[in-house]
């Protein structure tokens, strides 16, 4: 008897569940993926994790994995031919990781939706989310262009689609901006077949559904 795939929730554009299909495609591991309505969300999700945010993995009884981070682990702990998880192993990346997930998330969504925040400007929350990220970004970037080294980690996967997000907020002003080194950074990950395998649409799992491997 085959045994089942762990299950992943996903939505295709949340940037933290695009972290965990980045890890799943690099290293290969498979799993049925349940792309999900976060206005909607199915009873199996609440079940597995009442708090419903996504990415969610269910690998099993009394192993369910509810943060980005450590579904990437998972995945690479398995199978990282490229080393992703050693060459990630040091400070820098780490602290670029770690200020993303706080301070930049912060910021970044006052940024995107500086309606809802009218107490300062999108400009000025712009400028907060270069300081405490994208100006440290770039000074890691510019030896090599990647923060593994000199090849991408498991941290290059983890920031690059919030930064992402903050680029396409305004994508004229990103396109002159003065971080040379994040924009090709940045280009280069979007053109990316893993980015690409990674994004491919499917549609919403709905219950008795046969399950949907990924990656394909």
């Amino acid at each position: 008897m085959a045994t089942a795939l762990p299950i992943l929730y996903s939505f295709r554009r949340c940037p933290y569940a695009i972290r965990a299909r980045l890890a799943l495609c690099r290293a290969g591991v498979a799993v049925a993926l349940r792309e999900v309505d976060l206005k909607r969300k199915p009873a199996a999700l609440l079940a597995v994790s009442p708090q419903a945010t996504v990415p969610v993995l269910d690998a099993g009884p009394g192993r369910v994995l509810t943060q980005s981070l450590d579904i990437m682990r998972w995945a690479l702990s398995q199978a990282d031919d490229a080393r992703w998880l050693q060459a990630g192993d040091r400070p820098t990346p780490r602290r670029l990781v770690a200020t993303t997930d706080s301070d930049f998330k912060h910021w970044l969504d006052r940024y995107k939706y500086a309606e809802r925040y009218p107490e300062r400007g999108p400009d000025a929350y712009r400028d907060e989310g270069v300081r405490c990220l994208i100006d440290p970004l770039e000074t890691a970037l510019r030896s090599t262009g990647h923060l593994g080294g000199d090849g991408p980690c498991w941290a290059d996967a983890a920031v690059f689609p919030l930064v992402r997000q903050f680029a396409a907020v305004d994508a004229a002003w990103w396109a002159a901006a003065p971080w040379p080194a994040t924009r090709q950074w940045l280009t280069r990950w979007q053109g990316s077949p893993l980015f690409a395998a990674c994004m491919h649409k499917y549609p919403l799992w709905q219950p008795g559904d046969p399950p949907r491997r990924f990656p394909a």
